[in-house]
């Protein structure tokens, strides 16, 4: 369901599972969490990569649903409402 909701409503879902035991119990929270606490705040870091803007027109008002097509990439991006 995630690639179906980037792929048509640009909508980015994610879907992490870090151990074996979807619900651990909270006592071993803490060890979870500095096992993977530098990988998940890198992760996160890469929020700030790609392109981001506002698609405006010439007299700066933006463009709802736009598209947008991107040079190698083979699905095209619609701009919001």
């Amino acid at each position: 369901i995630n690639d179906f909701s980037y792929l048509h409503t640009n909508c980015f879902e994610l879907s992490i599972y870090v151990g074996c035991d979807k619900y651990p119990h909270e006592s071993e929270l803490p060890e979870e969490w500095e096992n993977n606490r530098e990988s998940l705040i890198v992760f996160m870091e890469q929020v700030h990569r790609g392109i981001k803007g506002i698609v405006k027109d010439v007299h700066g008002k933006g463009i709802p649903n736009a598209i947008i097509s991107v040079e190698g990439v083979n699905h095209d991006v619609r701009t919001g409402k």
